[in-house]
């Protein structure tokens, strides 16, 4: 099962969206074991949106459509 999750700095009021398929290891790996990235300047985050799907495949998919100009609208 694979989560497709968007996540929220309240601090810096910025969006993140992206994909896994272990959402507590990568929540935790955003808000403190990560050591390069887009995530590390706007860390604390928090969950603000969840969705599962069964393949790696859809949530690609997903996290691609969220990422357009309709689904940040949708966000």
């Amino acid at each position: 099962m694979f989560t497709v999750y968007v996540l929220y700095s309240e601090k810096f009021n910025k969006i993140y969206i992206g994909y896994t398929g272990n959402l507590e290891e990568r929540l935790l790996s955003h808000n403190k074991l990560g050591t390069k990235g887009h995530t590390l300047k706007y860390r604390p985050w928090v969950v603000a949106f969840t969705e599962e799907y069964p393949t790696k495949t859809q949530a690609m998919k997903r996290e691609k459509a969220l990422k357009s100009g309709k689904g940040r609208e949708y966000i």
